[in-house]
């Protein structure tokens, strides 16, 4: 069955998308968030940041309140069936930005960096930024990252080898670039974080891989061996350097990291990381003729 789209319905369901997004966290970051919790010590300034933060996140979702005052970036990931236009589908997700903007869903945050003027809708140049791809599924998949500007500012790349953190060009290069990030970012980005890796490729496609890490469960198992063993190692190493939820100190630093590689060329080794604040706001949703299922 071909996919014939209904603009109007693909519209309202992109707004939903956002709605979703901006204001209701995903069920694994919950989850972890509260466990961070547990697991701090009682009385703690760790254990007392992890419960406002989790009280923020009920009030959103009971209110339908966006999660945090900066609903950051929009960054789309859509797959579409073979045929489909990209332009046709990228005017109704600016459409939907727009009214998500005015409903309050999204705060006004593209400016041009020439004029520095607010487009006031969340649209320019640019902005939303979305990516595309094909499948032979008949159904459009969108999946949404809303990425704050205080956790953008502490993401980094970096160059390998870096004689400064005595890294090479190997995993343990990697681990040294991940662990310094974190060092740096000392609890700013709105820690506990989510690391988003990218091992590779050149300067654009080394920070795509990472930010598309993002879009992962927080529990789930990397398919490669190699970077699930290191995922394991720095999660359990950055919970030991003390700097904690918004930098309190604490056991929690890092609630998450996600490594993927895109291949290079000889001449460049880059780590890309791309930090995410607690507040991972990450939703997809898949729209076929016959309905639209949010996950």
């Amino acid at each position: 069955m071909s996919l014939i789209l209904n603009q109007d319905k693909f519209r309202s369901a992109v707004l939903e998308l956002i709605r979703r997004t901006s204001t209701d966290l995903s069920p694994d970051v919950v989850t972890a968030i509260a466990e961070a919790r547990d697991s701090e010590e009682e009385n703690s300034g760790a254990r007392g940041v992890l419960t406002a933060i989790l009280k923020n996140i009920d009030r959103a979702r009971e209110k339908s309140t966006p999660i945090c005052q900066d609903t950051g970036t929009n960054i789309y990931y859509i797959t579409i069936p073979e045929g489909f236009s990209m332009r046709r589908v990228s005017e109704i997700v600016y459409s939907a930005t727009r009214e998500a903007t005015e409903k309050g869903y999204l705060r006004p945050n593209a400016v041009d960096p020439v004029t520095g003027k607010n487009s006031g809708d969340n649209t320019g140049f640019m902005s939303p930024d979305i990516h595309f791809e094909e499948w032979d599924e008949p159904a459009i998949r969108v999946r949404l990252i809303l990425k704050g500007g205080g956790c953008e500012n502490v993401s980094v790349q970096y160059t390998l080898p870096d004689t400064s953190l005595n890294a090479g060009r190997d995993l343990e290069g990697v681990y040294r670039c991940v662990l310094d990030a974190v060092v740096m970012a000392q609890g700013k980005g709105c820690a506990p974080g989510i690391l988003g890796v990218g091992v590779g490729g050149d300067r654009s496609t080394g920070t795509i891989t990472a930010k598309k890490q993002l879009l992962r469960k927080l529990d789930d198992v990397n398919s490669d061996p190699e970077l699930a063993r290191l995922e394991s190692r720095l999660l359990a190493d950055l919970n030991t350097l003390g700097i904690g939820p918004m930098g309190f100190g604490g056991k929690t630093t890092a609630l998450a990291v996600k490594l993927g590689k895109a291949h290079r060329l000889p001449a460049s080794f880059f780590v890309s990381v791309s930090y995410m604040c607690w507040a991972d706001r990450r939703k997809s949703m898949t729209f076929s003729c016959s309905e639209v299922i949010y996950d």
